[in-house]
């Protein structure tokens, strides 16, 4: 039996239970993480992140098999038991592991009168195996209201979006133009042994067939990579950069559109980007230190330009709004258990009061560009169509690309199991007198 299994099952319960009561992973994660020996790490990170990607599928089985819900004090050996059909219906580890290391992690868990319940529950669920359901949010593992959102919203394409949010992402990396071609560094990631190949539509892009820690990937300190997936690099494409142009990233935190603008066009005049997180800033800054670029920094609500505007307009302005995130949940699982469906109509009324707010710091003849990582149409191609019929001197900018859906209004990528994140672009440019 593997003892460090059972401070790995009861660490993953904790941070369940902590996302059960409204955390998010990269919130509670890394604590726990930081608690453990190094080795240890990558085990309970997999085991939370896959719990949290079946967390429906699981928690519809569990409800069946108990004959009650357990008390609130006890809502830890639920999660334990998730974790423990997690492995039951999702790896290979030998049944009779899984059950004695549950039991031995419900003791750890302070919770020695509940093993009798947890050993019998799992023990008949190995038994018995999964049941069977025709309800597609247990099949397929999402809440309810998201599957009925996306049947609306995507009649054709729905089970496969809800298919690819169960898959894990693959890494993508931007390569740093400034410093050498895509194609040379490929070559150097083969010469290293790595398995990689271009991306198709990003023009810097590269895929890894595994993914590794950064630091294995050889030039990442010194700036001639960057992790950044697919469908979020080509906002670089429709920007129509050009030397001399003033650049707006609003929402910028983490930086990683940030630094692919600077990259793009090094001959910008200049790149403001702001974020409302001052925690988060430093973490741009970490990226612009690594690649030896430059930009403004500003802690400022994007949508308060009156606090934090020189009167300058922009050339060029990025506005990557914040939204539900439902174009990403195969990176972020946890976003299933958070999201709830009356967030939708307050995050449109942020995203519309953005857009309302730059529009009026635009230069004339420049250009918006608008990104979501949403499959909501509420979100993306309803903004666009709203904020158009009230703003005559904006007009919708075709996309000629080969990527994505033409929605009329703008351009949806939907997650491809195999390569791109979920992402919506639109582009505006506002009419000259």
């Amino acid at each position: 039996m593997d003892e460090s299994a059972f401070p790995l099952r009861a660490a993953a319960a904790n941070v369940l239970l902590a996302v059960e009561n409204g955390q998010s992973l990269s919130q509670c994660l890394p604590p726990a993480l930081a608690s453990l020996d190094p080795g240890d790490r990558p085990g309970l990170q997999a085991l939370c992140y896959g719990t949290c990607r079946w967390y429906h599928r699981l928690d519809a089985e569990l409800g069946r098999r108990l004959r009650k819900p357990l008390r609130k004090p006890d809502r830890v050996a639920h999660q334990l038991m998730l974790v423990a059909l997690f492995h039951l219906r999702h790896s290979e580890q030998a049944s009779y592991a899984v059950l004695n290391e549950t039991v031995e992690a419900c003791r750890a868990l302070n919770k020695p009168h509940l093993t009798g319940l947890v050993n019998g529950v799992l023990r008949t669920a190995q038994r018995e195996g999964e049941p069977a359901t025709d309800n597609p949010a247990t099949s397929l593992s999402h809440p309810g209201w998201m599957v009925e959102k996306l049947r609306h919203n995507w009649p054709d394409h729905w089970q496969a979006i809800l298919t690819a949010n169960n898959t894990q992402a693959p890494m993508t990396l931007r390569v740093n133009a400034s410093q050498g071609s895509r194609e040379q560094y490929l070559q150097w990631l083969r010469d290293e042994g790595f398995d990689a190949e271009a991306t198709r539509f990003a023009p810097y892009g590269i895929q890894l067939a595994t993914p590794v820690a950064v630091e294995k990937l050889p030039g990442f300190r010194d700036g001639a990579v960057s992790v950044q997936d697919e469908a979020a690099q080509l906002c670089t494409t429709l920007l129509d950069l050009a030397p001399g142009q003033r650049v707006l990233d609003a929402c910028a935190a983490p930086g990683g559109k940030t630094c692919a603008i600077l990259e793009a066009c090094p001959e910008l005049d200049e790149v403001v980007a702001i974020d409302q997180s001052a925690a988060r800033l430093p973490r741009i800054q970490e990226n612009l230190d690594r690649l030896c670029l430059s930009a403004r920094l500003l802690e400022a609500d994007a949508a308060n330009t009156d606090q934090w505007w020189d009167k300058t307009t922009f050339d060029r302005i990025l506005l990557d709004v914040p939204c539900s995130a439902s174009g990403v949940i195969r990176r972020h699982p946890d976003i299933k258990l958070l999201r709830r469906e009356a967030d939708i109509t307050p995050l449109a009324g942020i995203q519309m009061g953005l857009l309302d707010a730059l529009w009026q710091i635009l230069s004339p003849g420049g250009r918006l560009v608008y990104a979501t990582c949403s499959v909501f149409l509420q979100e993306n191609q309803r903004i666009i169509e709203r904020f158009l019929r009230r703003q005559v001197d904006a007009r919708l900018v075709d996309i000629p690309a080969d990527w994505g859906l033409d929605t009329g209004i703008g351009r949806q990528l939907l997650p491809d199991p195999h390569a791109h994140d979920g992402f919506f672009y639109a582009c505006l440019e506002r009419q000259k007198p």
